[in-house]
């Protein structure tokens, strides 16, 4: 299976420490970490740090392109960039103990013509052996609309379309039907416009958005696992205990478990998907889960059909 990653509004990812955080004061942060990021990029570094070969597709900003790809060519990932004037965002995150601040920057600003390119790239590589994730925001400048229809002609060649955007809506995951959606149950609620918490209300609100056509329906539910509703039913993974050092990016990581996992059985990929996204919890800010901390979990993932 060919595995496409498409990052239409990448950030550098900037991890600070800090011993507290103090509003309208001068506050002394120390950066340890700057990686090239978004999450299309950390599911391609996640399956590249863990033997999986895949392709990034990203739209970079000119001004700081370079800086960017350097950091994709240190952590091994493969990838085709298409350069737009402007700036790619950056987004800190500044760590106080168990707390954590985030503060992002706005990125470039593309024209129309922009998502053309990035669609003619796609139509040249994709077929009914390929999968292409459509994963976090949508570029200023963009209508997702198109992005949808774009989406419907790689979908079209056979591609298995997968999407984690905040830029879509309920009615754009109903109307598009990809072949996996994974909200957490924060986006669930966001979705739904009620709170969803318990893991009954979780399993209805995922049967019902795989009854309107979302062939697989995955739910990060933290701690607690992943929930997986699909045509074999409903299964929910619940993973061991690890020692959580960040959640920023665990779900990206899941999203590559999951098609990493060697088998079809839907019990597999949830199991893959959540051993990926424990052991991202595992490392710091955006590293990807490491591959022995993958391979320990993996066996001791509890999995059962409901």
């Amino acid at each position: 299976m060919k595995i496409i990653t498409l990052t239409l509004g990448p950030a550098f990812d900037m991890h600070c420490h800090a011993d507290a955080l103090v509003l309208d004061h001068e506050n002394l942060v120390y950066m340890d970490q700057c990686q090239a990021g978004g999450k299309g990029v950390n599911i391609s570094r996640a399956l590249i740090h863990n033997g999986t070969p895949n392709l990034a597709l990203l739209v970079l900003g000119k001004e700081n392109a370079d800086s960017f790809m350097g950091s994709l060519d240190a952590d091994g990932v493969t990838y085709e960039g298409i350069c737009v004037p402007g700036r790619i965002r950056e987004n800190i995150t500044i760590h106080t103990g168990a707390a954590e601040t985030r503060i992002s920057f706005p990125g470039f600003r593309v024209e129309q013509d922009v998502l053309a390119r990035v669609e003619e790239k796609l139509l040249a590589l994709a077929d009914n052996d390929t999968v292409v994730t459509m994963t976090g925001r949508v570029a200023e400048g963009m209508a997702v609309t198109d992005v949808i229809t774009m989406l419907r002609k790689i979908a079209a060649k056979g591609a298995k379309i997968v999407v984690d955007s905040r830029s879509f809506s309920l009615e754009n995951l109903q109307d598009l039907k990809p072949w996996l959606i994974k909200p957490n149950q924060e986006e669930i609620s966001a979705y739904l416009g009620r709170e969803v918490s318990s893991l009954e209300q979780t399993v209805t609100e995922a049967k019902a958005l795989h009854e309107a056509g979302i062939e697989n329906v995955m739910i990060s539910m933290g701690g607690d696992g992943a929930l997986l509703v699909c045509g074999e039913g409903a299964y929910i993974a619940v993973p061991p205990q690890v020692a959580v050092r960040s959640t920023i990016g665990a779900g990206d990581s899941s999203i590559a478990g999951f098609l990493a996992c060697p088998e079809e059985k839907p019990e597999a990929r949830l199991r893959w998907a959540v051993a990926y996204g424990s052991a991202a919890c595992m490392t710091e800010g955006t590293l990807p889960p490491d591959a022995e901390a993958v391979r320990t979990i993996l066996p001791n993932i509890q999995v059962r059909k409901l």
